[in-house]
């Protein structure tokens, strides 16, 4: 029999890496080998232990509230706050959204006014819940436009969001302002600040100017943290913290109504395994507050050297200075972005194509950690020839008889045989003998196709793509 262990080990290496700095997406690296060493240790020793009772393993519930101890040190939080631990921020961002649902049984369609730049997982949420999303147009600047959000409140309203920062641009909302209009109202306010959580109190320690949107900011009544990003702990791993308990109360579920024991669950988890939060609890404890400073600057430096990188190239310029780790480029008329990530990719660097939304143009997306500073001279010779590749290779065009298939299609009804028939007629993708779906080795062609889709239809396809990807592989007995 083979060895399990050499297996997983071959498996792996096609994925993208992990450590070194270059994987600019997904993952977030702090350039500690022994912090990694830590959780790996951490993550084995209570990979077989359960959260999901604290009288059964009561070092998780102390694990997890020294976690939410020290995320309330560095949010503001006042004595009263309260927090959890979940599985990652889209888990988070649900649990915020049902429980201001549930703080309200006197709504019965009730509404969230959303910046258009919210996280999907509010949208993940909304469909859920049913808990109708109002999104309000972001400003030229892409940060949440206060008056208009305040605007869009009514009497069906629950929660209003703000990001700290967005995802798609990494820019702080006006959480002041947005927030005292939720307060105004008597209307959660929470602040999505699941990527830029554990880097902007360090930026602003570090003098970096930034918009208030902790608890220190008059309405907020929640903020979601990921301890899997930024505190550079182990996936899964997240932090819900709420003004006080009364506000977090509505989240908490149990049941009685059936003959076993009674349910009683803080997330919509029941069982949860140990190991990360062991993971997490053991990485912040290695790294402490000194640790996670020198960590943010490393970081912010990076953020610095990327900066200065693109401002060389004349094909290149940023959609928006970044407030934080997040940096999103744009490129000219020159230069095809998703050729540009192609290339990127070719040389080790993996990067995050944005599509078109809203009058926008496609984008690259990076998020920076502090294990990419050490690697930004690279960085920059790579994107120096990636920039001249792509530029030789010129844009990516969408055959029109391939564009008019698209059109033709209807994403609320969109079947086996249509996604057969595009893949048939765009030649991108196609299946192996042995009937598994196979991807070609550059992307940008099928961005380009992605990128005239509709967002409807974008959804459409990927989801029945996901749906091929995740079939039975079986083996002879």
């Amino acid at each position: 029999m083979s060895d399990p262990l050499e297996r997983l080990r071959d498996l792996q290496r096609a994925d993208l890496p992990v450590h070194g700095g270059r994987t600019l997406a997904y993952v977030y690296d702090s350039g500690d080998a022994e912090a990694d060493r830590v959780a790996r240790e951490a993550v084995a020793a209570y990979a077989a232990s359960n959260a999901l009772d604290p009288t059964a393993f009561p070092s998780l519930l102390r694990m997890e509230n020294e976690l939410v101890g020290f995320a309330c040190d560095l949010l503001d939080a006042p004595g009263t706050a309260v927090g959890t631990v979940t599985s990652g921020g889209t888990e988070s961002i649900l649990l915020a959204v049902q429980g201001a649902r549930d703080s309200r049984p006197d709504v019965a369609r009730p509404r969230m006014v959303l910046p258009a730049t919210a996280h999907a997982a509010f949208h993940k949420a909304a469909h859920y819940f049913g808990v109708e999303a109002v999104l309000v147009p972001v400003g030229p600047d892409f940060r949440a436009d206060a008056a208009a959000m305040a605007a869009a409140i009514d009497d069906d309203t629950v929660l209003v969001v703000a990001s700290a920062p967005s995802y798609a641009h990494g820019v702080v909302d006006p959480v002041t302002e947005i927030a005292a209009a939720a307060a105004a109202r008597g209307v959660r306010c929470h602040v999505d600040a699941c990527i830029g959580g554990w880097v902007l109190p360090y930026a602003a320690r570090l003098g970096r100017a930034a918009p208030a949107w902790t608890f220190a900011v008059e309405g907020v009544t929640s903020i979601s943290v990921d301890t899997h990003k930024y505190a550079y702990a182990p996936k899964g791993t997240s932090l819900l913290l709420h003004h006080d308990a009364g506000l977090r109360r509505p989240q908490f579920f149990a049941s009685a109504a059936w003959p076993g024991y009674t349910m009683l669950n803080a997330t919509t988890q029941s069982t949860r395994s140990g190991g990360p939060i062991a993971g997490t609890w053991a990485v912040v404890q290695h790294i402490g507050d000194a640790g996670y400073l020198a960590l943010a600057e490393q970081a912010l430096a990076a953020v610095d050297a990327i900066v200065a990188c693109v401002e060389r190239e004349p094909a290149l310029e940023l959609v928006v200075a970044p407030d934080s780790t997040l940096v999103t480029l744009a490129t000219d008329d020159t230069l095809d972005p998703f050729t540009l990530t192609d290339e990127l990719v070719s040389r080790g660097w993996y990067v995050q194509p944005q599509l078109s939304f809203e009058g926008s143009g496609p984008s690259i997306h990076l998020s920076v950690s502090a294990g990419t500073l050490a690697h930004v001279d690279e960085l920059a010779t790579a994107l120096a020839e990636s920039v001249a590749a792509a530029q030789a290779a010129g844009p990516v065009a969408v055959d029109e008889g391939v564009v008019a298939f698209i059109e033709a299609l209807d994403p609320a009804t969109l079947t086996d045989d249509d996604f057969d028939g595009l893949l048939a007629a765009s030649g991108l993708v196609g299946a192996s003998a042995e009937g598994d779906l196979e991807l070609p080795t550059r992307m940008a062609e099928v961005n380009a196709m992605l990128d005239v889709a509709s967002p409807a239809m974008r959804e459409a396809l990927l989801v029945a793509f996901l749906d091929r990807l995740q079939r039975p592989v079986r083996t002879a007995s």
